[in-house]
């Protein structure tokens, strides 16, 4: 079995840049790919060798517009897991390796894009991170219960609350329907600890002020999340 925490990081990296979609280290980022220049992107990727094997980094346009200026910040993954299906779409798995910084956009001769990334200042991010304060855990799980009640959302709360730390705050900050922006300053927070303190005051500012969870949708109707 490969170890992540050891794979060499590539230099140059293509890029997926994609609104809203947030990986983080060690979190875990299902893709839908049908677009032809993404296409060769992952077969690319497939048939790399070295540091460039099975590596993309996803990454957030400033714009919509294509194509569009990048964010500073992005997050490495790997392809751990790939599926072609019938109609010629590829369906696969990323697991988050590191964030990156972008130093420079690469001239290219393919039909996506490629980025130089520094890893510099994100050497923590292949290490398991503390686990958080326990007054932190049960601040971000009361805020979540609010949180869930306003968004007309619901949770196995059995499950929230078994989850270690860390696979909490990389599911809830990848799955919460935040705006781009929101997105970004879950990815760019220094640490476990500071992306928590983001995610519940991002869920506190959703809730607004004097919630009720009275006037939200019969709980037997409400989406689950997961």
């Amino acid at each position: 079995m490969i170890d992540p925490t050891t794979l060499p990081l590539p230099s140059a990296v293509p890029v997926f840049p994609l609104t809203g979609a947030l990986l983080l280290p060690r979190g875990v980022l299902p893709l839908n790919i049908f677009e032809p220049r993404y296409l060769a992107m992952i077969r690319d990727a497939l048939a790399a060798t070295g540091a460039a094997h099975r590596i993309i980094g996803m990454i957030q346009p400033r714009r919509r517009n294509d194509p569009a200026p990048l964010f500073e910040i992005g997050c490495l993954g790997r392809i751990t897991d790939f599926q072609e299906t019938e109609d010629g779409r590829i369906l696969l798995t990323l697991t988050g390796l590191s964030r990156f910084r972008v130093q420079a956009e690469l001239d290219r001769n393919t039909p996506y894009r490629q980025v130089i990334a520094d890893y510099l200042g994100f050497q923590d991010d292949r290490d398991t991170p503390p686990a958080l304060a326990p007054a932190a855990r049960a601040g971000l799980e009361d805020v979540l219960k609010t949180y869930l009640d306003t968004q007309g959302l619901s949770a196995d709360w059995d499950a929230v609350q078994s989850a270690d730390d860390e696979s909490l705050v990389t599911t809830l900050s990848s799955v919460c329907p935040f705006d781009p922006p929101e997105k970004q300053a879950l990815l760019e927070a220094e640490d476990l600890a500071a992306r928590a303190a983001t995610l519940t005051a991002l869920m506190t500012f959703a809730i607004g002020p004097n919630p009720s969870s009275s006037d939200g949708p019969d709980s037997s109707n409400r989406p689950t999340l997961q």
